[in-house]
């Protein structure tokens, strides 16, 4: 069981990503129908590496890259979205010439800077958001913390949970809210795809859409689960760190974000090896399978069968190289 391998992967728009050993593939389907693939090999820096194999480092590692990788896919299938209403759009004005020229140009790609910028953003917003908006409501409720409790370090350690909550509370209503949204939940379909697919895969099922339907949409792996671990991670972290100045506070929120990070990595992974504890699973799994409800949709046929083309590319790849 140890020599089989295990495939992760990402919804993406219309599209699915599928993340081998050494190469990562993604299936897109286009308006027209049609499904076009693109591969890549991994860099051997970030998994090949000693860093990827020692605990707590690897996950920074791992998290980059994926978050690297993450974003060039999304912009593949983004192009290929933007490509397709590019033509549309000249195609609907070709009895003007203005239109005529616009037909033969070529659709404006979304370029690597922009898309880091997009990224850098995604972190600001989101360290804004959970880490640093939690830290001021709950600095709004500490003068009546401080009058509540006679001791410092009650006062102190009951801010930092009622911080956690409340970043807990975010984080949930967050994806509740982006889920409402059609092109989102249609992600989320694609997202349940490929938990399906890779579910029959490591079950040796025909990779075929009427067999991968019968599988949860659920996995024990997935990354929104590591996102939930983060969240309540942090709050037993914080929780030591006191009630310093507000600017150090702020400054720890950000800084201790690769620690976390890490930590859970490492406590998924513990929970990973020990599934058959119960307190483990109780704690660890059930939480991340239970909030996949919200990040996951049951897929169509049509979604699952670009899944099963984006994992059968990545194994085809390798099984060539």
């Amino acid at each position: 069981m140890n020599d089989k391998q295990i495939y992760g992967g990402q919804a993406g728009i219309e599209g699915v990503m599928m993340r081998g050993k050494k190469y990562v593939a993604c299936a897109v389907r286009d308006p027209h129908g049609n499904i076009v693939t693109t591969t890549e090999p991994l860099s051997p820096a970030i998994y090949a590496s000693r860093w990827a194999k020692i605990p707590f480092l690897r996950a920074v590692t791992i998290l980059w890259d994926t978050l690297v990788l993450g974003t060039k896919m999304l912009m593949y299938s983004a192009n290929i979205a933007v490509e397709e209403e590019a033509k549309k759009n000249a195609e609907t004005t070709s009895n003007t010439s203005n239109a005529a020229r616009a037909s033969s140009d070529p659709p404006q790609a979304i370029s690597t800077g922009m898309a880091l910028g997009t990224v850098l953003i995604a972190l600001a917003f989101g360290i804004g958001l959970f880490f640093v908006l939690p830290l001021a409501l709950v600095n709004i409720a500490d003068p009546y913390l401080n009058a509540s409790f006679a001791s410092e370090n009650v006062a102190s350690f009951v801010s930092n949970i009622l911080e956690g909550i409340i970043r807990l509370a975010l984080f949930l209503a967050y994806i509740y809210l982006i889920g409402l949204m059609p092109d989102i939940r249609r992600v989320f379909a694609y997202h349940g795809a490929e938990h399906k697919t890779i579910a029959a895969d490591e079950a040796g099922a025909p990779l075929v859409p009427e067999t991968i339907q019968q599988y949860s949409k659920a996995h024990p792996r997935c990354g929104t689960g590591f996102l939930l671990v983060v969240v309540v991670v942090s709050i037993f972290v914080f929780a030591l760190l006191g009630r310093p100045p507000m600017e150090w506070r702020i400054a720890s929120r950000i800084v201790l974000i690769p620690v976390i990070a890490a930590l859970s990595y490492e406590l998924i992974k513990f929970a990973s090896a020990h599934k058959s504890n119960p307190l483990l699973n109780y704690l660890v799994v059930q939480p991340s399978l239970a909030l996949q409800s919200l990040t996951t949709r049951e897929p169509d046929a049509q979604m699952i069968e670009v899944a099963v083309v984006a994992l059968q590319t990545v194994k085809q790849k390798e099984k060539g190289d």
